[in-house]
């Protein structure tokens, strides 16, 4: 969709003399996912038509000027019955060419239970999420393909006694068929193993399998693209300066570099080995040697996707275009330079961090935002912000309710 020679905004692209037009497509996932925002503001730019759906049927998600219609998909929980129902029918009520998944969770339901969504899946196969998920799994495959990765083995009373030195304790997947627990239980740093023990129980009564894998000293870097062909495309690499929650949180500040062609040589090689395609985002943490270790794959959208499309514009397009067998073109390497700003994120991280004192800090994250691309903030779309602000004004109002009837 173009005007006068270049593509629309997403503002533009939605206000309402725009008639409906161009591929439509459905994001599911909770109300708050910053990655599912960018990437539902990306494909209206590219002249989706989007809608979302989330269990509460709409929140900071569906407040985007991007968003075209609104639907409740509950969570994938238990048999998965009232996700698939909640899923249909959105499909049904918004004629959807095609659907994707903004957590792990999603993802891995829609691959699950592709045979019941009535559209297109923009995800691989289940067994393919499977082993991509599979923490494991992933760090053995990671090896074959030349990759560093930390020792990682499941949490079984032998490893625990063996083990020796720091630890991370993680669920071996976040998400399985049958699955209760609300939320996914996130990985934690322990000096040793036997401070670690109640979190490795905490996971098991959770109904999940706790794993245990070895820390990497480094910071967070990533890889991104979409595969396809048996090669990466549109490629995007990032690294990370700052945390929250630190030291094992998700990226408050990120910043593009050059892509390394030796790592996404060996990346693409895994890729192949598990039978990839679509959108990819390999974490690693890189150590002072500047070698990369790889921690984690996300086959959906992910918290610094905001990033990855104001250094690579199209690569959500692209992924959408070849789910639905269109013929499309390459895209180069995203340009270096262009930052990111989770600064709601990066306020706190300051408030605890206090790097050259609390207003230094504060001042520092102010300044790196001033130039940055946001995750949720964006002047051309105010209403997912201002949802954010109003809902936490009530949450506060709450608590001061609450601790007056007390007193």
């Amino acid at each position: 969709m173009r005007c006068n020679g270049r593509p629309l905004t997403y503002l533009e692209a939605s206000v309402k003399n725009t008639p409906p037009e161009g591929p439509r497509a459905l994001v599911i996932s909770t109300s708050r996912d910053r990655g599912a925002l960018a990437a539902v503001r990306s494909l209206r730019q590219s002249g989706w038509v989007v809608g979302v759906g989330t269990p509460d049927g709409g929140g900071m998600l569906g407040s985007s000027v991007a968003c075209s219609a609104r639907h409740v998909v509950p969570r994938p929980r238990q048999d998965g019955a009232a996700f698939i129902e909640g899923v249909r029918l959105a499909v049904a009520l918004g004629s959807y060419d095609v659907v994707f998944g903004g957590g792990d969770d999603w993802m891995a339901a829609l691959a699950t239970y592709r045979d019941d969504i009535p559209t297109r899946v923009a995800h691989p196969p289940a067994g393919v999420v499977d082993a991509a998920l599979n923490k494991v799994d992933l760090s053995d495959r990671a090896r074959r393909a030349g990759l560093a990765a930390p020792r990682t083995v499941p949490a079984t009373d032998q490893a625990v006694s063996e083990w020796e030195g720091p630890v991370v304790v993680k669920c071996l997947s976040h998400w399985s068929p049958g699955q209760t627990r609300p939320h996914r239980i996130e990985a934690k740093l322990f000096p040793d193993v036997v401070s670690a023990g109640p979190q490795i129980d905490r996971v098991r009564k959770a109904g999940a399998e706790p794993i245990l894998q070895e820390p990497v000293a480094g910071h967070l870097g990533a890889l991104i693209g979409v595969f396809h062909g048996g090669s990466l495309n549109g490629r995007v690499q990032q690294i990370t300066s700052r945390l929250w929650p630190t030291p094992n949180g998700v990226s408050t500040r990120a910043e593009t570099v050059l892509v390394n062609a030796d790592l996404a040589t060996r990346a693409e090689a895994l890729l192949r080995d598990l039978g990839w395609w679509g959108l990819v985002e390999l974490q690693f943490l890189i150590d002072g040697d500047g070698v990369h270790h790889l921690i984690d794959l996300n086959g959906r959208f992910f918290g610094s996707m905001a990033l990855t499309n104001a250094a690579r514009p199209g690569l959500t397009d692209l992924w959408g275009r070849l789910v639905l067998d269109e013929k499309v073109e390459a895209l180069a390497d995203a340009a270096p330079g262009k930052r990111y700003a989770w600064t709601a994120g990066d306020l706190r991280r300051a408030g605890v961090e206090r790097r050259g004192g609390r207003i230094a800090d504060v001042v520092d994250t102010l300044l790196w935002a001033r130039w940055a691309r946001h995750s949720v903030w964006d002047l051309r779309d105010p209403g997912p912000t201002l949802h954010l602000a109003s809902a936490r004004l009530r949450a506060v109002d709450r608590k001061s309710k609450a601790a007056a009837a007390v007193s």
